[in-house]
């Protein structure tokens, strides 16, 4: 797979990571679109294969951070969150446990 097909799924995949991790916010959903945008048109221009690579780790990090570790909260009053996991970071993780399963 050529660099820039890298690139391009890349850019479809973290959009799409977006999509899910910030559903029904809409702040978030477009600050994340304008970031993401930014990032991508900001290194448009690059040709150096290396640097290229390094962005594209880069970005796979952020995409894999977002879709594992992203929680959202809502308030409920002033002093009290209510946290809104997506199920696919529900683990189950028995205490003491050096391998959690998924949950069912």
């Amino acid at each position: 797979m050529g660099q820039a097909t890298k690139v391009l799924q890349l850019f479809k995949t973290l959009h799409r990571t977006r999509q899910r991790v910030f559903k029904n916010d809409t702040r978030a959903l477009e600050a994340a679109r304008i970031k993401i945008n930014e990032e991508f048109k900001s290194n448009k221009s690059e040709t150096s294969p290396k640097k290229i690579e390094e962005l594209i780790k880069i970005a796979s990090d952020v995409e894999l951070l977002l879709r594992t570790s992203v929680i959202q909260a809502i308030h409920t009053d002033h002093n009290t969150l209510k946290l809104v996991p997506r199920r696919e970071l529900l683990i189950e993780n028995v205490p003491y446990c050096d391998a959690p399963t998924q949950k069912q």
